[in-house]
């Protein structure tokens, strides 16, 4: 690890605005006010929330105290998950996030009663409560909570799942963050061997060496088989754990919770699917254009992110950080104005170091402080767009905050609308300021690569999901092998010829994070890009007129649904081919590809 290249030393983020340290008293005292707030809003509202003669006057001010007890609890809560995500070997930072975890089911557990009240009042009640003025700042929270209706059990039962998700979900969650953390992986390099942990060894697949890559993914195909039966046993862990909460809710397949959360429909979501696996010739079209280019008989999954073009050495820490800040001021003044916040106020963790989580993401926190985003940055041009994708995601949750604890957040299907926008926005800012062909192509190929990796693989992973899920509820636990044949299965589907998978590849679905913390999070990306896809189209059609829109929307959170925030932006995703606009959109960076490399 001493060897390979810390162009981020130094970039750590600063959490002093959640805390001051694990030991800072504030967080036990935090905890116990909200614990005590959460007592006496027990006592002053229980039985009065289901009562036919509620009023909008009472309702709207449980909720403000319901809305203060979720903030204070939320914040140490935040700040545990980011201290352990920045080091999860220390074990401090472990017992601190699992004493969050523990002190956040106890306030739950006493509020947990508004909601179940609240679904069991006569909807002709609920909706006169709900037209009232007084309470439209909660009006969607309320209106989601009462479609969760037929899946919530008696608060008993309610009580105990609750209590149990501790040493349930969230713990095998915790397990596999900690296994994933500690895992080293050896990739040979200049004839030694080092131990490199997974972000690092993932960064070295973009290396222009074919040797080093090759070594990169050799060392990553065995850590993961080493690790394979913890791997296969938290995943067929939590899979059952998650087919038996949906027998208890009553939701009749894997996916249907997710789609509730997201507001959305399985039919919306198998015409999206089907639509990009329609299109799955695009993946190889360009794979072979690709191998064409690097001159190789055969493109081998570790040569997929080849670069085309020598980049003259890892880009600087702050070059990404103009380049983003200008391309965010370039689409609006005010959206560069909040991205340079997250640099000035050390909002950012960026350097590569063990312990710290591999990948990136940027948590919201809570509305009274500011997201925070962690990132490995290896100096790599795709590092660069991730920046700029958690930059859009960090810039949507600021911009939310007003919308308080119950609406900051957004469903997953448009928690990417910012990242992917942010994405495009830096790209054509660079492609746009590039002279040199062969650069120009070099950056359009890494585009469309990041394009793949967000719409057809994220497609390829939920149909992995799906399988792996319905095998573990139709035949019982899942060998780790035969998760490696669907793996390899929906990877071929998606490449066809155009790609030549190695056997080692068969394990790398043992590393992604989401299938443990977030059940089918991975459509979200690919709806959310299809999505940015048309709003970029209408962006470009409407120019400036466009962007307050845009904010707008962001600002908005999810105060209200997705179908009725789009909406204002002349966005309907229910639309008679609406999916293939976004992908006639991907078909013509693949042309303007092939145009660059003088095969157009």
């Amino acid at each position: 690890m001493a060897d390979f290249p810390q162009i981020a030393a130094g970039v750590a983020w600063d959490l002093s605005d959640l805390y001051a340290g694990a030991d800072d008293p504030r967080i036990e005292r935090d905890l116990a006010e909200a614990l005590g707030k959460a007592d006496e809003f027990e006592a002053n509202y229980r039985g009065r929330i289901a009562d036919p003669s509620l009023s909008a006057a009472v309702l709207r001010e449980a909720l403000a105290a319901l809305e203060a007890i979720l903030e204070t609890v939320s914040k140490a809560a935040a700040y545990a998950q980011l201290l352990f995500s920045s080091n999860s070997e220390n074990p401090v930072h472990g017992a601190l996030l699992q004493k969050m975890m523990e002190k956040g089911t106890e306030v739950r557990r006493r509020v947990l009663f508004f909601d179940l009240e609240w679904m069991r009042l006569p909807d002709e009640t609920a909706g006169g409560i709900m037209a009232d003025p007084l309470i439209a700042r909660y009006r969607h929270y309320l209106e989601r909570a009462r479609r969760l209706r037929p899946h919530v059990l008696s608060e008993p039962e309610e009580q105990v799942l609750e209590a149990k998700a501790n040493t349930a979900e969230r713990a095998f969650s915790r397990l596999f963050d900690e296994i994933t953390a500690r895992a080293r992986f050896p990739v040979s390099r200049r004839g030694e061997t080092a131990a490199l942990t997974e972000a690092e060894t993932l960064a070295l697949l973009h290396d222009p060496d074919r040797d080093v890559r090759r070594a990169a993914a050799e060392g990553l195909t065995e850590g993961l088989r080493r690790d394979g039966h913890l791997h296969a046993f938290v995943f067929n862990t939590l899979i059952a754990d998650h087919a038996s909460i949906d027998r208890l809710r009553r939701f009749p397949d894997p996916m249907a919770s997710r789609h509730l959360d997201n507001e959305t429909t399985g039919e919306i979501i198998e015409a999206m699917l089907g639509a990009c696996e329609r299109r799955y010739d695009l993946v190889a079209r360009y794979y072979r254009l690709k191998r064409r280019l690097l001159g190789y008989d055969t493109l081998f999954d570790y040569d997929r992110y080849a670069p085309l073009e020598e980049a003259g050495g890892p880009a600087p820490w702050g070059d990404a950080r103009e380049t983003v800040l200008a391309a965010f001021s370039g689409f609006s003044g005010g959206l560069g104005d909040i991205a340079r916040l997250f640099f000035d106020g050390r909002w950012i963790d960026a350097e590569m170091r063990p312990g710290k989580h591999g990948g990136a993401f940027s948590h919201g926190t809570v509305p009274s402080v500011h997201p925070y985003i962690l990132m490995n940055y290896a100096g790599r041009p795709r590092d660069v767009m991730t920046l700029a994708h958690e930059l859009g995601h960090g810039v949507h949750q600021y911009l939310s905050r007003g919308q308080g604890i119950f609406h900051h957040d957004t469903p997953l299907t448009m928690a990417e609308t910012a990242s992917v926008m942010a994405e495009i926005i830096t790209f054509r800012h660079i492609v746009e300021r590039e002279a040199d062909p062969k650069r120009r192509l070099a950056i359009v190929a890494g585009k469309i690569e990041d394009t793949f990796a967000t719409v057809f693989r994220q497609v390829a992973l939920t149909r992995f999901e799906q399988a792996f899920h319905r095998a573990r509820r139709e035949e019982g636990e899942v060998p780790a092998e035969k998760a490696d044949a669907i793996w390899m299965d929906v990877n071929r589907a998606m490449f066809g010829d155009s790609v030549t998978l190695t056997d080692g590849y068969a394990v790398w679905w043992r590393y992604i994070s989401h299938f443990v913390h977030t059940p089918f999070y991975c459509y979200a990306y690919a709806f959310a890009e299809l999505l940015v896809l048309s709003l970029y189209q209408t962006y470009k059609r409407e120019g400036e007129s466009f962007v307050p829109k845009y904010i707008d929307l962001l600002a908005a959170g999810g105060s209200d649904s997705p179908k009725n925030l789009l909406a204002r932006l002349g966005i309907d995703t229910l639309a008679p081919g609406f999916w293939d606009t976004g992908l006639t959109f991907i078909e013509e960076l693949v042309a303007e590809a092939e145009a660059l490399a003088g095969e157009g």
